[in-house]
């Protein structure tokens, strides 16, 4: 037995005092849980960083390319690619309100950045990036497109006949909004738990 054990080894198995003589460690409690925690802050940041991106980006060139040109047409007439600046929000609603829009998307991206230390759900973190890339997306307009700070109209292209123009951010607001209602209805809550009333 002995000469089996001195071929084949034996598997290192600390004491209960561990090798040195010390207390054997213990994983700290609720690490899995944080561990999980960062990822889903990580989901939730990549995504808003590319909402983000792919609006700004697409802001930069209807601006440089599209703007006091011909709409293109997309569909015919069912959607065209038109660039207009937007004081207000949705359908130009609100246009002398556009500082409380400014304050109003500030406080969003306040809300979700709270939030996120308690967020343990992947489609909850996709739903809050979603809303976090359109809110800086719009802000970001609000903030250094003219007429001035917190004045900037945002930039709009995306023009479907019979409904108001948007741009990228936007979409990523409604997609994110939708998610969460889909969510709330499931009884799914950000920090992972399910309840049914």
């Amino acid at each position: 037995m002995a000469e089996a054990e001195r071929i084949i080894g034996t598997p290192d198995i600390p004491d209960a005092e561990g090798a040195d003589g010390a207390e054997p460690q213990q994983p700290a409690e609720g690490s899995t849980q944080v561990g999980r925690g960062r990822k889903k802050i990580l989901a939730l940041l990549v995504v808003a960083v590319l909402a983000y991106l792919l609006d700004l980006i697409s802001k930069m060139i209807v601006v440089a390319k599209l703007e006091h040109e011909e709409p293109i047409e997309i569909f015919g007439e069912w959607l065209k690619f038109d660039a207009i600046r937007n004081a207000g929000a949705a359908f130009g609603i609100g246009e002398a309100f556009t500082v409380i829009f400014t304050a109003i998307a500030a406080v969003v991206i306040i809300v979700i950045v709270r939030l996120a230390r308690k967020l343990y759900s992947l489609p909850w973190a996709i739903a809050l990036g979603l809303l976090l890339g359109g809110a800086l997306g719009n802000l970001t307009d609000r903030i250094f497109r003219a007429p001035g700070v917190f004045k900037g109209a945002v930039v709009d292209f995306i023009a479907p006949a019979h409904f108001a123009v948007f741009n990228l951010a936007d979409s990523a607001i409604v997609c994110g909004g939708i998610l969460i209602v889909i969510l709330s209805f499931k009884g799914l809550d950000p920090d992972g738990t399910v309840h049914k009333d």
